[in-house]
């Protein structure tokens, strides 16, 4: 998407200054000079808005210094998200698409060619980059993707056909960042995968639909029909394997997600505030009901436990740090924290009202921009099993049996574990089936998120927010460790139509 850039804005401030200067602009260009509702109520985005969002380099900070970036430092990263995402959760997960998809993937794997080539453009001409991985027939089964790639010695180049789609810019990036599997020495495609930086200039990807998302109107997606020749150098080079660097490069997305969960959770927050002081109900402020007081303080327990996890992916993840072991971490703060969004969007809606329930209402539009956080980049389920089978593979590993046991030395929930001694004090079967897992994950995916909110409260971050979000999610552990423990396993019966019709059974 060619964007006419008319200023340069200072991205050598100190951070605190140019988030400010940043939050002004978004505040000019959504309140001030237009309409925020009409503005993400229709699709796309007028180019001119895009432009000076960009003037601001925002995506800078994803960028190393060397190439004239900010420094590609976590914590200015999840600054930016957080700003974009209080204003937008739309405009942040552009801007998370771009810094975590396709930048940090082209620092830590591209060429030097590739990388001095690449970040120009973005530094100078504000380019926008996409990542290609999801295709129709094989969406969350990535290792079986059907897009493939030959090398030709006569070109110093890789051929690369496949479908793709669900790719957010769709018709919009300047550049792609694609994955591809090999064909073997029998022509069959191997397991291992490559990522490919595309050129959107050079042709080769025709858009073949653009979908009617139901939310996120602001991101275009569809499906697109890759047919392409990519440089050899513009192929990312991985430290062993194609499927470690996917699993770094989904990792690191997955922790840096915090960026755009807090903004976002401030917002509905903030929101929801202002809404029970205002509105009068039974000759009372909202505010003062108890049930509501109650959500209140849920929605306020999100925004705390998501600042956890934001100070725990800046202190811990470096851009020069290798995710791809860290999958309990990273499947963890991605499930929870988009179950909190989900819910923070509910819980606005119902305080709201019928008034909400419109998609030029911010509660409405949360409802639906929040919901596919929980779909995509792996599916919540997916990684609430993916968390469980973790955590008993570590055990097998230490020959450990007792789940509090195990948690007690386990460097991710040592704070947290001792509040549920007695509920984990249990041997973990191995055999379980996968609803147990999916269960067990979800309870362990909040004791993460505990214990990085108790090492939150050490820094001096507000104590009283602290104590109330680890009583609310004291509450969730236990409930999901009670449905862990629970015998009854419902099942669906296939041929339900027999006896199913309640009518047949009304006597005359």
């Amino acid at each position: 998407m060619n964007i006419e850039i008319s200023k340069s804005f200072n991205i050598k401030k100190d951070i605190s200054s140019f988030i400010a200067d940043y939050k002004q602009k978004l505040t000019e260009l959504f309140n001030e000079r237009n309409d925020e509702d009409q503005l993400l109520t229709n699709r796309g985005l007028p180019p001119y808005i895009l432009r000076e969002v960009l003037e601001c380099s925002p995506l800078s900070t994803f960028i190393p210094a060397e190439y004239n970036g900010r420094g590609s430092i976590t914590s200015e990263a999840l600054s930016m998200l957080e700003a974009s995402s209080y204003q937008s959760l739309p405009l942040s997960l552009m801007m998370g698409i771009n810094g975590a998809l396709f930048l940090q993937p082209l620092a830590n794997y591209g060429s030097d060619e590739a990388k001095q080539n690449v970040f120009n453009q973005f530094i100078k001409k504000k380019n926008m980059g996409g990542l290609m991985i999801t295709e129709p027939d094989y969406g969350s089964d990535a290792l079986k993707m059907q897009t493939g790639f030959s090398f030709s010695k006569n070109t110093n180049s890789y051929q690369i056909s496949g479908l793709k789609h669900w790719a957010g810019l769709t018709g919009w990036a300047d550049f792609w960042l694609i994955t591809a599997r090999g064909y073997d020495e029998h022509g069959d495609l191997g397991r291992d995968i490559g990522f490919f930086i595309h050129d959107s200039s050079n042709g080769g990807i025709d858009v073949l639909e653009y979908y009617k998302n139901l939310g996120l109107y602001m991101l275009p997606y569809g499906r697109n029909k890759i047919d392409i020749e990519v440089p050899s150098e513009y192929r990312l080079e991985p430290n062993s394997t194609g499927v470690t660097m996917m699993l770094d490069i989904l990792h690191r997305s997955r922790l840096q997600f915090p960026g755009m969960s807090t903004g976002h959770l401030k917002r509905m927050l903030d929101e929801a505030i202002i809404h029970c002081k205002e509105r009068i109900v039974g000759g009372i402020n909202l505010i003062k009901y108890d049930q509501v007081r109650e959500r209140l303080a849920r929605l306020q327990s999100y925004f705390t436990m998501s600042s956890a996890m934001s100070y725990f992916t800046s202190v811990n993840v470096p851009l020069s740090l290798d995710t791809s072991r860290m999958d309990v971490a990273a499947n963890s703060i991605k499930s929870v924290v988009t179950d909190y969004m989900h819910e923070a969007s509910q819980s606005l809606m119902q305080l709201v009202g019928a008034k909400g329930y419109r998609l030029d209402h911010i509660a409405g539009r949360a409802l639906v921009d929040s919901r596919p956080f929980q779909i995509f980049e792996g599916s919540n389920d997916i990684l609430y099993q993916q968390i469980s089978e973790s955590v008993l593979k570590m055990m097998r590993k230490s020959k450990e049996t007792n789940l509090y046991t195990f948690l007690k030395n386990y460097n991710l929930t040592e704070h947290s574990v001792d509040y549920f001694k007695d509920l984990l004090n249990f041997e973990v079967d191995a055999k379980m089936g996968q609803r147990h897992h999916v269960e067990l994950g979800k309870a362990l995916g909040r004791l993460v998120t505990m214990n990085m909110t108790i090492r939150l409260g050490e820094t001096g971050f507000n104590s009283e927010m602290i104590m109330n979000s680890l009583k609310v999610i004291r509450s969730e552990i236990s409930a999901s460790i009670s449905s862990f423990s629970s015998n009854e396993n419902p099942d669906v019966i296939d041929e339900y139509e027999d006896g199913s019709a309640w009518l047949q059974f009304i006597k005359a």
